[in-house]
């Protein structure tokens, strides 16, 4: 760990930082008995049919997009390469999904240049999962919404 919990001039966590958290805050919903629900972020660049992992840039500015659009409590952080996650504090499916809709409503006014497309997924503890690596799993495995956004998107944007 670097010694910071947030990125270098960002509200965004460390990965190490976000996973410290999300652990205890877990631990905290299992103790209240209280929802806390994961979002994962991938994002692509496509060019030419070709569909390439988005480069570090590019994330960092859909993660401060959306630490602008989340409560200051949620928490974001770049976990993988193309990929964030963001953690929904006391929060269900339902609300996640109302969150995930704001957020690409943000994404689609911002011109990212050449296309990219993201999927969103989310899981919930305690309906989907009990641990951090399977609400990662969870998220990861069932996309809310895929969508194609930037230069080249198709009008609607969708994918699915």
């Amino acid at each position: 760990m670097n010694g910071s919990f947030y990125e270098t001039g960002s509200h965004v966590l460390t990965p190490d930082a976000f996973q410290f958290v999300l652990d205890s805050e877990l631990r905290r919903a299992v103790r209240s008995q209280t929802f806390l629900t994961l979002v994962v972020l991938e994002a692509k660049r496509e060019w030419d049919d070709v569909s390439v992992t988005a480069d570090d840039g590019v994330v960092r500015e859909l993660a401060e997009m959306i630490t602008l659009a989340v409560r200051d409590t949620d928490m974001v952080s770049q976990t993988a390469t193309g990929r964030l996650s963001l953690a929904l504090l006391d929060a269900d499916l339902e609300r996640a999904r109302t969150v995930v809709d704001r957020l690409v409503g943000r994404f689609d006014s911002y011109d990212f240049g050449a296309a990219l497309s993201i999927a969103v997924g989310a899981a919930c503890y305690p309906t989907n999962a009990v641990d951090a690596d399977s609400l990662r799993s969870e998220a990861l495995s069932h996309p809310l919404i895929s969508r194609r956004l930037g230069a080249e998107r198709a009008p609607g944007g969708d994918l699915k």
